[in-house]
């Protein structure tokens, strides 16, 4: 019979195995790649010392000890819980130094714990993804176990905030989990996510090409929308989420924390009231507007390399976290396209989920024109865009700088679509289109038959500015709250969030909405 000091020891051998994942060769490995390892990266994740492991014993059921195959404490995944800034999370951290991090039975069932445990007390759940895929001994049960991960992914969503972080390889059916999760963080250089590889790839479709090509960091957040953000290296992927975190309440039946903040609420920019060009075919750059709109000109842009003619992403006004959706008049003249259509939309469900307001900012001339818009399906993906807003019941102010003309107009959260403030720079024009295109269609014949086309077109186009380009027709018809000097925007949008903070509405009783995907 073993004495307690024994059974106290083979306790502490064991912590210390478990500790070393698999092994120290593999862990040498493991940073010649330029990669921590899974519990190095939970340190510079979590506050220190908050850290509480779960399942560190688990092991893997098949292995056939007659083969010589081994068995590693926690098999190949870290899970548990710790705090962020003070707030509780609930963690994975996948061990690519055992077994090449692939999942096995018991390793997708203690992810599916912490899961499960995130939804039971209402914190957010962030996955360090690194791993090989599916682990092939297991067959079939692996497989069921990421189908046990990607239903508890869809059951979450919208109750807690989900973040993955892409650490490494994250392929075959792997790449489900974080394509349902909220944001997605990739690592530049050393992480990738892809259905199916290059080797695949060569083999069915003979096109030659690398894992990073095929689907790095750049290729996620530059071409395809799948990630959210692109990291220089593990701890600015880390850091990364801190910071997103720190926008988002803890679950969807609370609100953003209010941090206070040093820079006044009644603070005004005379430089706004100078950045709309007097040419109103000439570019500028949103992101001006933005930062010094918001507190201390922070701005966490989401996907900032991708679909580039509308911005988005959190920032803090009198302390409060928004989300922002702008348009970038200095790309495709801020058009709606496709893409920027189904990225402004999924940020405005996500801000919608987790009760953070959406200030938008309005300069767009209409949606993008083009066969390939239309071929590509930009009336299924527009109303993406219209649907989100008229879905979401969270506070809506709404600021039109410049242009906002025809549907693209009613889309940007308009009055019309529930806007619950909506203001104008006494630069906006809103209209069906601009001057010259309803000059050409509604006076077509008169122009025609004039004896100065020309000229009669320009007196017709300059009269069209005079009574239509301007935000007072609709100002008139209450469609916008009130004309605003640009200088004054911050003050007016942080008012308007106060009166604001306590609105409440809702949406008729239904299963679900069916968004035009």
């Amino acid at each position: 019979m073993p004495t307690n000091e024994e059974r106290l020891n083979r306790l502490d051998r064991m912590r210390a195995e478990a500790l070393l994942g698999g092994g120290p060769v593999r862990i040498e490995r493991q940073h010649a790649w330029g990669k921590l390892t899974a519990r190095e990266r939970l340190d510079l994740l979590l506050d220190p010392g908050s850290f509480v492991e779960l399942d560190a014993f688990v092991m893997n059921r098949t292995a056939d000890s007659a083969a010589g195959e081994q068995r590693f404490l926690g098999d190949g995944v870290v899970t548990g819980h710790g705090t962020i800034d003070g707030r509780l999370v609930f963690v994975f951290s996948q061990d690519f130094t055992v077994f090449g991090g692939s999942l096995s039975e018991a390793y997708a069932e203690k992810i599916c714990k912490v899961m499960d445990l995130a939804m039971k007390v209402g914190a957010p759940l962030v996955g360090l993804n690194d791993s090989g895929g599916a682990r092939i001994q297991e067959g079939v049960a692996s497989l069921g176990g990421y189908a046990e991960i990607f239903l508890r992914n869809v059951m979450a969503s919208g109750v807690v905030p989900q973040i993955s972080v892409i650490m490494g390889p994250c392929a075959g059916g792997a790449v489900y989990s974080p394509a349902m999760t909220d944001f997605t963080v990739m690592v530049e250089r050393t992480s990738y996510m892809f259905v199916t590889g290059p080797n695949v790839v060569k083999a069915v479709t003979h096109e030659e090409v690398d894992s990073e090509s095929l689907g790095g960091a750049m290729v996620h957040t530059t071409r395809t929308g799948v990630a959210h953000l692109a990291a220089h290296d593990e701890a600015d992927a880390l850091d990364a989420v801190r910071r997103l975190l720190a926008h988002l309440p803890q679950n969807n039946l609370e609100a953003p924390a209010v941090v206070t903040t040093d820079d006044p609420a009644d603070r005004q920019d005379p430089e706004l009231d100078r950045v709309v060009p007097d040419d109103p075919h000439r570019p500028y750059d949103m992101h001006d507007v933005i930062d010094r709109i918001v507190d201390a000109a922070e701005f966490l842009e989401i996907q900032p390399g991708w679909a580039e003619n509308i911005i988005i992403g959190f920032a803090r006004l009198g302390g409060r976290s928004v989300g922002i959706v702008a348009q970038q008049p200095a790309i495709l003249a801020g058009a709606l396209d496709i893409a920027a259509s189904t990225k402004a939309a999924r940020f405005v469900r996500t801000c919608d989920c987790f009760n953070v307001p959406i200030v938008t900012l309005v300069d767009v001339p209409g949606f993008l024109p083009g066969v390939g818009q239309e071929h590509g399906g930009i009336i299924k993906h527009g109303a993406k865009l219209l649907y989100a807003y008229c879905e979401a019941t969270v506070p809506k102010v709404t600021v039109i700088t410049r242009k906002a003309y025809g549907g693209a107009y009613d889309v940007m959260s308009s009055k019309h679509v529930r806007g619950d403030m909506n203001f104008a720079w006494p630069t906006a024009e809103i209209a069906v289109m601009g001057a010259e295109g309803a000059v050409n269609v509604v006076f077509k014949d008169a122009i025609a038959g004039a004896d100065d086309p020309a000229g009669e077109r320009a007196r017709l186009v300059a009269e069209y500015e005079e009574e239509f380009a301007n935000p007072y027709v609709a100002a008139a018809r209450g469609y916008v709250d009130d004309v605003i000097r640009p200088s004054e925007t911050r003050p007016r949008l942080i008012r308007a969030l106060e009166m604001l903070a306590d609105k409440r509405d809702t949406n008729p009783r239904k299963k679900h909405g069916n968004i035009p995907l």
